[in-house]
């Protein structure tokens, strides 16, 4: 007796995007299998081949085209098996619950054939109950699995079904696959078989498996002791990074206080100076009016003096000019023995005397030493570990005191100061270097070892400069001005939290993520069916209860409602789970984007090609195709909250760029460059001053563009513990969180350059 169900693989693969191609995100045509085991439609690796050779979009493996062209690629049939038991359910779905017999025309002659309740599984055929009697009674049939119809579209009888119907033959249609050509390790059916395999030594199929299986079975044993030692060095790198973000982050906050120190010191000196600066000055200026108000005193009573002489001797008579000279005289030679101009007073000129340090590019105060860190064994916690602990603690307690605290390390040249440099050093740290010049400078090639002086050798390696992105490739140079000049947003770590729960199933999927109230956020959880809300600081919130059966897959949050598509629709639900209205969406897609209208009162969502926005009683308000193209494929979607018009921007997986519309679906906007590093771009989201943030998943990136689509550079890292990021949001324009493909979401803070 056949148990009613089927193994849990078999319906995974049924309900998942096992059977979507990752290229068209369609379901699989004509599936194809490169030998990485990725799976494609043939028209889709056509379109993808580039000459001889062929990049799999997942795993990034080049492999070479057979000369016979991708058509020579080994056919999956066991995705073709698959498909047909998808298209027999899909067939019987069309039908609207009343599929009709396939004999009853052939019997009775008529056109439409009685109701079935019945299916045959060896013939593939739905039969009425009359057809079903007789299909177990005649000679031919009496061996065929007939079963009931209604356990059949439930899939009670799924892997019987695929057991009975046999591969066929692509190149004679209607014959099943029988054989195996042991020289060409070919399939064949009976006529394959005749020629040109007729002299080739062949086996039936089930034979063929008995032999291979063994050999398949010692390989898989093989992969699997080699998953548990990947899993084993996997865990082990996972807590080398845990420990690099701990002491990263401790460093990075030594590193701000240490610069922050130094800045308002350096501000404090600034105050300083300029005080004195004008004390100077004003000074100067109160003895210099005096001594001008006393020449110009002086002046004006030579002037007289000079004047009424030349009167007098111009104008006078004999007896007057004589009569006068003796008093003229005497006050002439009074005047001429006065000093006329004296010496000016000293004037000090002021002059600013600099630190050599801030004269030296080489110069670098803040200073990051990098230790090699020895991998932990089982049990060596108090042993081999706790040794090189006391060793490294030996080694800090020996440092000097300036690079103990924060790595912050002034340097001089040619290692001797003065005792008035070393107080003005340790007064002013000479942040000035660090704070302006480092921040435009590219760090030094030369940062490899520094030898050491004197004592133990030192097996620290030093670097001059800042950390650079730890990135599979670099990214392209930045736009002008933006080089490292503190123009851009950049991260500040707020928080990190599991989404898994005690009554999850599985480890969770997360595929939608959206602002949910006041600082809180909606998580999609395909794998568990569930809608999770979360605080910002990882506290569990509970749940909003969706229709039963349905995987949530992108998530939107409107004024008083909740939309998310599920397979190939789209559902409005209240927050306490009551579906308001569903729409049935497109099933040549494999996923649909959703997002809300800043408005909150519509909601969008992608359509094989197409957006459509739907209003909060479910009616469609406008439709329209991004740029006109209907190649496009939005998988992610997201609304300018800056822009009033309603502009857009998505993940063009199609055209492998990012578009950003306004609300007509005019293209305003795209960018396709080097910045996505050969990948699709992934998801996308908007701060309140319109920079736009797009997920790179395979280089485990998230890049930042401006408002008009053009590239500014990386805003997060593998530096930032980004591994395989999935979905990101952005919640109040100022906190960006980020999920992982492990089901942990990161928070992050999005400090604007202005700030």
């Amino acid at each position: 007796m056949v148990s009613h169900g089927s193994s849990p693989s078999l319906l995974e693969a049924l309900s998942s995007d096992f059977l979507a191609c990752k290229i068209c995100l369609e379901q699989l045509q004509a599936p194809k299998t490169l030998p990485c085991l990725h799976t494609y439609c043939q028209d889709c690796l056509g379109q993808l081949a580039d000459g001889s050779r062929i990049r799999c979009p997942e795993c990034r493996e080049t492999v070479p085209v057979p000369p016979e062209g991708v058509a020579a690629f080994k056919t999956n049939f066991f995705v073709n098996g698959l498909l047909d038991l998808v298209k027999a359910r899909a067939c019987g779905d069309l039908r609207a619950g009343k599929p009709a017999c396939a004999l009853c025309p052939l019997v009775g002659g008529t056109s439409a054939g009685g109701p079935a309740t019945a299916r045959c599984l060896d013939c593939a055929d739905d039969l009425c109950q009359a057809c079903a009697d007789g299909h177990r009674c005649t000679r031919q049939t009496h061996t065929h699995r007939v079963v009931d119809l209604v356990g059949y579209r439930a899939g009670w009888y799924d892997e019987e079904a695929r057991e009975r119907q046999a591969a066929q033959c692509p190149q004679h249609p209607g014959e099943a696959l029988r054989f195996l050509c042991q020289p060409c390790s070919q399939l064949l059916c009976r006529e394959c078989r005749l020629d040109p395999h007729l002299d080739h030594p062949c086996l039936p199929l089930a034979e063929a498996v008995r032999a291979r299986r063994p050999g398949l079975e010692e390989l898989l044993a093989g992969v699997d002791s080699n998953l548990v030692e990947l899993e084993a060095a996997r865990r082990v790198e996972k807590e080398a990074l845990a420990r690099l973000r701990e002491q990263a982050a401790r460093v990075g906050t030594q590193v701000e206080e240490a610069a922050e120190g130094v800045l308002r010191a350096l501000l404090a000196q600034k105050q300083e100076v300029l005080g004195q600066l004008r004390a100077h000055v004003e000074a100067a200026e109160e003895a210099a009016r005096e001594r001008l108000a006393e020449l110009e005193g002086r002046e004006q009573v030579a002037r007289a003096a000079a004047a009424f002489a030349r009167r007098v001797l111009s104008l006078g008579r004999e007896a007057e000019i004589l009569s006068l000279e003796g008093a003229i005289a005497q006050r002439l030679r009074q005047l001429q023995g006065s000093p006329w101009a004296p010496g000016p007073a000293p004037c000090l000129l002021p002059q600013l005397e600099l630190h050599p340090g801030l004269l030296d590019k080489n110069c670098h105060l803040l200073q990051l030493s990098f230790e090699e860190q020895q991998p932990q064994k089982d049990g060596g916690k108090d042993g081999a570990g706790t040794q090189g602990g006391e060793e490294s603690q030996s080694r800090r307690e020996h440092a000097p005191k300036t690079e103990r605290q924060g790595g912050v390390q002034p340097q001089a040249r040619d290692g001797a100061q003065t005792p008035k440099e070393e107080k003005a050093q340790t007064t002013r740290e000479d942040g000035v270097q660090t704070l302006e010049e480092d921040r435009a400078q590219i760090p030094h090639e030369d940062g490899g070892p520094q030898p050491h002086r004197g004592g133990r050798p030192n097996k620290k390696k030093k670097f001059k400069g800042r950390l650079k992105s730890i990135s599979r490739e670099p990214s392209p140079a930045l736009g002008p001005n933006l080089d490292g000049s503190g123009l851009l947003p950049r991260p500040i770590f707020s928080c990190s939290f599991p989404t898994r729960m005690p009554g999850d199933k599985r480890s969770p999927r997360i595929t939608g993520l959206c602002p949910f109230g006041p600082r809180e956020i909606l998580v999609a959880d395909e794998q568990n069916r569930a809608l999770k809300c979360f605080s910002l600081n990882g506290d569990y919130k509970g749940t909003v209860p969706v229709p039963e059966g349905c995987s949530p897959c992108s998530v939107a949050a409107l004024q008083s409602a909740v939309a998310f598509s599920a397979g190939a629709r789209l559902y409005l639900i209240s927050p306490d789970g009551e579906v308001q209205w569903r729409r049935a969406l497109s099933l040549s897609q494999a996923s649909h984007a959703v997002a809300a209208l800043p408005s909150g009162d519509r909601v969008a969502v992608s359509v094989a090609g197409h957006v459509e926005v739907y209003n909060m009683e479910g009616s469609l308000a406008t439709r329209f195709i991004p740029g006109g193209k209907a190649s496009r494929g939005l998988r992610a979607l997201v609304f300018l909250t800056t822009s009033p018009q309603g502009h857009f921007v998505g993940s063009d997986w199609q055209q492998n760029s990012v578009v950003i519309c306004d609300g007509l679906g005019q293209v305003i906007g795209e960018y396709k460059g080097p910045g996505l590093h050969g990948c699709q771009p992934g998801s996308v989201s908007v701060d309140k001053k319109g920079y736009i943030f797009l997920t790179l998943r395979e280089v485990n990136k998230v890049v930042i563009l401006d408002p008009k689509g053009s590239l500014l550079g990386d805003f997060l890292t593998a530096y930032h513990g980004l591994e395989k990021p999935r979905v990101t949001t952005m919640v109040d324009g100022r906190y960006l969180v980020v999920s992982l493909s492990n089901g942990t979401i990161h928070v992050f803070r999005v400090r604007s350059p202005d700030s």
